[in-house]
């Protein structure tokens, strides 16, 4: 289907999300499956300015087509049955394959990842935060830096079956106040690789020119030269940054 038929033709609802904290929908363009999220379902937050949601999901599928590493799953906006709102692919995930887990302390995997955490479960048993060591997702966790992604949760994260992973639900992104939260934080001070630099640099040189142009619709200006500024912190750093002191360095709940 053309992207001229995704923006116009006619959208369906099929279904409703009732896990997700804003009004989250299941449609079809066609035969086309896609995510709806109306900027009227939106929960006013305190931190966020209100009906700006569906924007912040816009400006991080443009980070991620900028960066090139297909991180962001095809998004756009457009209106619906309940107004504008946000519209993405939907993405049929493996249910057999987890990027992240939650595993008993002595039973982490030796090889193939990473740990974040550890800490107690209902029952008092140790239980350790673990996601896999892989490009993708070594290239997801860079996009949530520069994107300041206030929720990146286990269950955001779409283990696809050919290996790729994709992340979904970037409202709380793009604020100019430190808020990055996530699970990803296995590869704490470890050098980027060329190819990681590489995306960095493209995303500041478009943030000079088209990008920069086009974030300017969806973000505020502060909003905007804080994610150049980050972009230039990571550039120079040219390693995966900790925590800010003083925060909350994961999302609640983790998953």
């Amino acid at each position: 289907m053309s992207a001229t038929d995704l923006a116009t033709a006619e959208l369906t609802l099929t279904g409703r999300i009732r896990t997700a904290s804003n009004a989250t929908f299941l449609g079809n363009i066609g035969d086309v499956a896609v995510v709806y999220k109306p900027i009227a379902g939106e929960t006013p937050l305190w931190d966020f300015p209100d009906g700006s949601l569906a924007h912040r999901e816009m400006a991080a599928y443009l980070v991620s087509q900028t960066l090139g590493w297909g991180v962001v799953p095809r998004t756009w906006l457009r209106d619906g049955p309940l107004g504008e709102g946000m519209v993405q692919l939907w993405q049929e995930q493996d249910p057999d394959q987890n990027a992240v887990d939650l595993v008993a302390s002595d039973q982490v995997p030796e090889t193939g990842w990473k740990h974040v955490l550890e800490g107690r479960d209902q029952n008092g048993r140790m239980v350790t935060l673990i996601h896999e060591d892989s490009p993708p997702l070594r290239r997801m966790t860079l996009f949530d830096i520069v994107a300041n992604n206030a929720d990146r949760k286990g269950d955001h994260i779409l283990a696809m079956p050919d290996g790729h992973r994709h992340g979904v639900d970037h409202g709380l992104t793009f604020h100019s106040d430190y808020k990055l939260r996530t699970v990803l934080w296995g590869w704490l001070g470890e050098a980027l690789t060329p190819e990681e630099l590489d995306g960095i640099d493209r995303l500041s040189e478009g943030l000079n020119g088209g990008l920069g142009r086009d974030l300017a619709d969806l973000l505020s200006s502060e909003e905007v030269e804080s994610l150049a500024a980050r972009c230039t912190t990571l550039r120079l750093a040219e390693c995966f940054p900790a925590p800010a002191p003083d925060t909350s360095a994961v999302p609640w709940p983790l998953f």
